[in-house]
């Protein structure tokens, strides 16, 4: 098992380095370059002045020695300076927002499994009853449903509609003069509507898993000699059954963790939340790269790790993989 381990971490270098390389290459080569856009709302600008600062942001070298470069500092842990006005170091920026992000996905994905878990459980049992199809259904709206669309919906009905709660931003203005509780509460019922869309897609595909993979086991020949033995209901399906269906969900799990960061661009967007995903929406916009390779380079070790982690929890739940 420490042989696998030390194996797959020292994987984790090169896998880095590709990544790196091909999306500081594919980034680069997209239409739009920094200085363009920070010019076009400024026409009088010269030749010169943008020669300036198109050498200040070190763009006139050959792409191989920009990512030289990059790399080089990379290995610093120093992630450069932003292209836009502020010319402040990205990893200011990222330590300032990622905050906010971890915590409100890790609350989303928290809710995402603990509901969909015991669901997808439910609708196995009861399988092919009025339950199940109603789970099923609910399901299918989930997965069509697009994220933007809920939003929006979300944002019309219980904002604007019934005012019942707020649709942008994490604080109210003036929330430094409440008291502990009511800066509690305040910034609650503005994380309700970006925790409900986070977790309502993703939601609908775990509980899917869920069902799918409990009623693979609960054919297996062991759980009917658990039930022969006399066992319970519940012990049979909560604790042998369970403990196997979960192991396509230790993926999932894996792959959820990158998601912590990048997977909140679209609902940061929308509902004005200044966290990662609106910071890389931004950085794209402008074709700020140091904040864009930045924000890719920590999904690229998220994923990696989340993939090391999910190979790790397969061995832990299951003895045989232990084992090989």
């Amino acid at each position: 098992m420490t042989a696998y381990l030390l194996r797959r971490i020292a994987m984790l270098v090169p896998l880095m380095l590709g990544i790196t390389l091909i999306t500081f290459t594919v980034i680069h080569l997209a239409p739009g370059e920094p200085v363009d856009m920070q010019m076009a709302m400024n026409p009088k600008v010269g030749k010169e002045a943008r020669e300036r600062l198109t050498k200040f942001y070190g763009l006139d070298k050959p792409l191989h020695e920009q990512y030289v470069s990059w790399l080089g500092r990379l290995a610093r842990l120093d992630l450069g300076r932003s292209f836009s006005s502020d010319n402040r170091p990205v990893l200011d920026k990222i330590k300032e927002r990622l905050p906010i992000t971890l915590s409100l996905n890790l609350v989303a994905l928290i809710i995402e499994f603990g509901l969909a878990i015991p669901i997808g459980v439910l609708a196995a049992v009861k399988r092919d009853t009025i339950l199940d199809k109603g789970i099923t259904v609910f399901v299918f709206l989930g997965f069509a449903v697009p994220t933007f669309w809920l939003a929006l919906l979300l944002m019309y009905f219980f904002g604007v509609k019934l005012n019942w709660l707020p649709i942008s931003g994490l604080h109210t203005l003036g929330y430094e003069s409440y008291s502990w509780f009511g800066r509690f509460w305040d910034l609650t019922k503005h994380l309700i509507l970006p925790i409900c869309v986070a977790s309502f897609g993703s939601f609908a595909g775990v509980s899917r898993y869920m069902r799918s993979a409990m009623l693979q086991v609960i054919g297996q020949d062991y759980i009917t000699t658990a039930r022969a033995k006399g066992l319970s209901e519940r012990v049979v399906i909560w604790k042998h059954a369970l403990r196997n269906a979960l192991l396509p969900l230790i993926t999932l799990l894996g792959f959820s963790i990158p998601g912590l960061i990048g997977g909140s661009v679209i609902f940061e967007t929308i509902f004005a939340i200044p966290g990662m995903g609106q910071l890389f929406y931004q950085g794209v916009m402008s074709r700020d790269y140091p904040v864009v390779m930045g924000i890719l380079v920590i999904g690229a070790f998220l994923t990696l790790l989340g993939n090391l982690i999910a190979d790790i929890s397969y061995a832990l739940a299951d003895p045989r993989i232990r084992q090989q």
